[in-house]
C-alpha cells in the first residue's frame, strides 16, 4: 500500500501524517488484543485529524500558527499538534511542532585580511609621521598565524566540552619504556587513545590474562599493542621503540589483539529502550523521539594480496583501493551499540542487514534511522514492524517541495551523530590508514576492540 495520499493529510510543514499511513497502521496486529487489527481493538489511535474550524476566530488563530503561504482549501491539522492530542477549550489552537518559521540564514564568508609586511609597516610609519606607532604596537601585540605554525590535532579536541582538567601522573610503578612514553593525559590520548587512569586500570584488568610466552612486560604489550592500534606505526618502529625483536612485536600484538577483544567487547552494549530516551539529545526530540539506533556503514582500507580472485572482490571503484565494509548501529546519545563483522566491497548493505545479526536486537515498534543508501531496506524492515527513516528521496522526480527539504535537513541534523561516532572510531589509525595484510584476518576483533574503547572514552 503506498505511503502517499490524495485524501486527508496534515497541512502543517514537514509533517507526513495522512490517512494513508492510519489506514496501514490500523491494518497492523495488535499485540496486547491479538489476533484482533488496531483497527478493531480498545488501543488509543495513532493519531487523528481536525479540520479547521469554521468560527471566524478560532479560524485566524489556526491559520496564523500554521503559517502556510497557500493554505488549502480543505485543511486538516493531526493530533500530533495540538497540547491534548485533540482541541480542548484550555488548549483549541495547534501549537505544537509547526515547522520552521523563517528558513536558515546563510552564513557569510569571513574576510580574511593578509598581513603587512614590515617593509610596508615601516613605510606608512614614514609617511604619516609618528601617529601610526601605536598601531604598529597593536599589531605586534596581537597573535599572527603563518603556513609554518604547528597546530593541535584536531580529532584530540572531540568534544571538548566535557573535558575535564588535564591529569599529569607518573607511571613509577610501570616499566621505563612506558614510564618515558606515557607521563599525561596528552601522551596517552595520543599514544593509545584513552586517558592515563583509564590506561592504568585497562592494565590491571588485562594483567592476570597476560600469556607467559613473552619476555616483555605486561604494561609494555600492552601500550604495544594500542600503539599499534591508535597510530599504525610500523612493526620495526615498535620494535626500536620498545628495544625488542620485530618477530616478539608481530607476536605480541598478534596474542593480545584476541585478549583484548574477549575482555573488551563487552563494552559495546545494546541500549534498553527507556535508557535510550532517557539520554535522547535535543537534536532528537520532537518527531525523532521513538528513534532506536542510527545505522552508518563504513569502509575500511586493506593491503591489496598478490592472489587476483580475493583483490577483485575486495577492490572499491570508489576508493580505487581494497577496502572492507562494516555496520555500525549508533545510539541516539552517541554510544556504538553494535558493529558488525567485515564484509567485502560487493556485499550490499541490504545483505549486511541480514547476516550481522543487528536484527535479532530490534524490536516491533522501533523506529531506526540511516542515510538514503538505506531506501532497500524499507520492505525488509516493514515486515518486522520496524520504521525506517529516511530523507526525501526524489532522484527522478521533480524538485523538492519545501516539507521535504525541511524534513530532510531535521534527518541531516539527527543523523550528525553516525558520523561524529564514525569519527571518534577512526581516530584509531589502524582503520583510518592502510590495513596491513597481517592483521586482515584479525579485524573482525580489531573492530570490536576499537568500539569498546571508543565507549570507554565516553
Amino acid at each position: 500500500m503506498s505511503l502517499r495520499s490524495s485524501g486527508t493529510c496534515c497541512a502543517v510543514r514537514g509533517c507526513h501524517n495522512n490517512q494513508a499511513r492510519l489506514n496501514l497502521w490500523l491494518e497492523q496486529e495488535c499485540y496486547e488484543h491479538a489476533p484482533s487489527t488496531k483497527r478493531h481493538c480498545s488501543c488509543e489511535q495513532r493519531y487523528r485529524f481536525y479540520r479547521l474550524p469554521k468560527d471566524e476566530e478560532a479560524r485566524t488563530a489556526w491559520l496564523q500558527n500554521l503559517n502556510l503561504k497557500k493554505p488549502p482549501k480543505t485543511l486538516y491539522v493531526c493530533s500530533f499538534h495540538f497540547v491534548d492530542k485533540k482541541p480542548t477549550e484550555e488548549h483549541p489552537h495547534p501549537t505544537q511542532w509547526l515547522g520552521e518559521e523563517k528558513p536558515p540564514k546563510k552564513k557569510k564568508k569571513k574576510k580574511r585580511r593578509a598581513l603587512k609586511s614590515i617593509d610596508n609597516s615601516t613605510t606608512t610609519a614614514d609617511t604619516h609621521g609618528g601617529t601610526d606607532q601605536d598601531e604598529e604596537e597593536n599589531s605586534k601585540s596581537k597573535p599572527t598565524r603563518d603556513a609554518q605554525t604547528q597546530w593541535s590535532d584536531v580529532r584530540m579536541e572531540d568534544h571538548n566540552y566535557s573535558k575535564g582538567p588535564t591529569i599529569t601522573c607518573r607511571m613509577s610503578t610501570l616499566h621505563p619504556v612506558a614510564c618515558g612514553i606515557l607521563q599525561n593525559d596528552a601522551d596517552s590520548l595520543l599514544y593509545t587513545g584513552i586517558t592515563l587512569i583509564e590506561f592504568q586500570t585497562l592494565v590491571s584488568l588485562l594483567q592476570p590474562f597476560a600469556p607467559t610466552s613473552l619476555s616483555t612486560p605486561v604494561v609494555d604489550q600492552i601500550l604495544m599493542t594500542l600503539m599499534k592500534l591508535r597510530q599504525n606505526f610500523d612493526m620495526a618502529d615498535l620494535a626500536r621503540r620498545f628495544k625488542t625483536l620485530v618477530t616478539e612485536v608481530r607476536m605480541t600484538v598478534g596474542v593480545w589483539i584476541d585478549i583484548m577483544c574477549e575482555h573488551i567487547k563487552d563494552l559495546v552494549v545494546w541500549l534498553p529502550r527507556e535508557t535510550i530516551k532517557a539520554t535522547l539529545p535535543k537534536a532528537f526530540k520532537g518527531p525523532f523521539s521513538n528513534t532506536t539506533c542510527v545505522i552508518g556503514c563504513t569502509e575500511a582500507v586493506v593491503q591489496k594480496t598478490r592472489n587476483r580472485d580475493p583483490r577483485s572482490e575486495s577492490y572499491s571503484h570508489y576508493l580505487a583501493n581494497s577496502t572492507v565494509k562494516y555496520l555500525m548501529a549508533i545510539s541516539p546519545c552517541g554510544i556504538i551499540m553494535f558493529i558488525s563483522s567485515v564484509y567485502d566491497d560487493k556485499c550490499g548493505d541490504k545483505y549486511m542487514v541480514q547476516t550481522s545479526g543487528l536484527l535479532d536486537y530490534l524490536r516491533p515498534g522501533d523506529e531506526v534511522m540511516m542515510d538514503e543508501r538505506g531506501f532497500e531496506l524499507g520492505d525488509l524492515l516493514e515486515k518486522r514492524w520496524i520504521k525506517l527513516i529516511l530523507p526525501a528521496f526524489t532522484p527522478l522526480g521533480p524538485q523538492r517541495t519545501n516539507e521535504d527539504a525541511a524534513h530532510r535537513r531535521r534527518i541531516a541534523q539527527a543523523s550528525v551523530h553516525v558520523e561524529r561516532a564514525e569519527r571518534r572510531l577512526k581516530v584509531y589509525k589502524i582503520l583510518s590508514q592502510t590495513v596491513p595484510i597481517k592483521l586482515v584476518p584479525k579485524m573482525d576483533q580489531i573492530l570490536k576492540i576499537c568500539a569498546g574503547l571508543v565507549n570507554l572514552r565516553g
